[in-house]
């Protein structure tokens, strides 16, 4: 009897620890990272899948489960950044300035959901304690991007058969909004202080998902002489890409290395650290160092924004182009440059 005691408690005893090991399986939970794109969606190459980027590295690194869910409209935002939280992320990023609104109302309908806005300036004495605005200083980026197309423009027309005589570049912005004017102020300030009789062209899409819009307004600008042309639209500027490569003049791109899209008429990206401030914020959820109702600007000092690499067009681009850009990146670093963010400041 005794014997059949000492066994039936083993018995036990083993179970309960089964229990306790199942138990505490069932309790560990993977971290959910989320993101509702703007109307743009995936496939921008631009802002959206930067972002996106550092939401699938963190899945990667074992970090995060990644979720997305794509808006198709603007009546969407609430909804998508809402029911995300609803259904169990951790953290939700909302993509984009026109966003800014929808943030504030989703965060505060779901207080223990933690969000984040990039390209989103949020109030630190309203904002819901849950929510983390992130910007980044487009305009230096757009400057040092300046400098590549404003020297090129004028002084080495000759060093490809893309380049004219008209010292005439230009813009495409999709909607005017904070954070495509800084772009576009930067861009015009740089070319401008290496090449002061240039003519910088701007025109608004009013849209960041049409491609034939953002061709056509690029089509109009090489009439008129542009031989490179900025695009600040998102899936519109995809329409100012292929009128560079159609028309057989130089692009630049934005917020990523946008190269791969077309080899032959990217001359170099201006570019902001979206994939890392996403996934850096996913780290801070992760280890409990998040903080609401504040926020991160993000700029050369940080090493956040810049221009990406020549690529096809490394060995047409002379030293003392790649020289200046230097030049002026230390100078913004050590604060001997302050480059205008508005046309106020032009």
């Amino acid at each position: 009897m005794k014997k059949a005691l000492v066994l039936l408690t083993i018995a036990l005893l083993v179970f309960a620890g089964c229990n306790k090991s199942q138990s505490t399986k069932t309790e560990e939970k993977t971290m959910i990272a989320a993101m509702a794109t703007d109307v743009g969606g995936l496939g921008d190459g631009s802002f959206n899948d930067g972002s996106y980027a550092g939401i699938q590295k963190a899945e990667m690194d074992g970090l995060a489960e990644a979720r997305v869910v794509e808006s198709k409209q603007m009546t969407d935002y609430v909804p998508n950044l809402s029911g995300l939280a609803e259904d169990g992320a951790d953290v939700v990023f909302a993509v984009g300035f026109l966003m800014a609104d929808a943030l504030i109302e989703a965060a505060e309908n779901n207080p223990e959901t933690s969000y984040a806005g990039i390209d989103i300036w949020v109030d630190p004495a309203s904002a819901p304690y849950n929510v983390l605005g992130i910007s980044f200083n487009e305009h230096e980026a757009g400057y040092l991007a300046g400098i590549v197309a404003g020297s090129m423009t004028k002084e080495f027309a000759s060093a490809s058969d893309k380049l004219n005589d008209e010292n005439v570049i230009g813009v495409v912005l999709g909607m005017d909004i904070p954070p495509c004017e800084r772009y576009e102020v930067g861009f015009e300030a740089g070319a401008k202080a290496v090449n002061p009789d240039v003519k910088v062209l701007q025109a608004v899409a009013g849209d960041f998902a049409d491609q034939a819009k953002g061709k056509e307004l690029t089509l109009a600008m090489i009439n008129e002489g542009a031989d490179i042309v900025f695009q600040v639209a998102g899936l519109t500027g995809m329409g100012v890409i292929a009128a560079a490569q159609e028309e057989g003049i130089l692009a630049v791109g934005v917020d990523v290395d946008q190269y791969a899209a077309a080899p032959e008429a990217i001359l170099t990206s201006a570019m902001k650290g979206l994939t890392e401030a996403s996934y850096q914020t996913i780290e801070s959820v992760a280890n409990g160092t998040f903080k609401g109702a504040t926020n991160i600007s993000l700029g050369i000092k940080e090493g956040a924004v810049g221009i990406a690499p020549y690529h096809n067009f490394d060995s047409v681009v002379p030293q003392s182009v790649k020289d200046a850009v230097d030049t002026a990146i230390a100078d913004i670093k050590s604060g001997a440059l302050v480059v205008p963010a508005s046309r106020g400041d032009l």
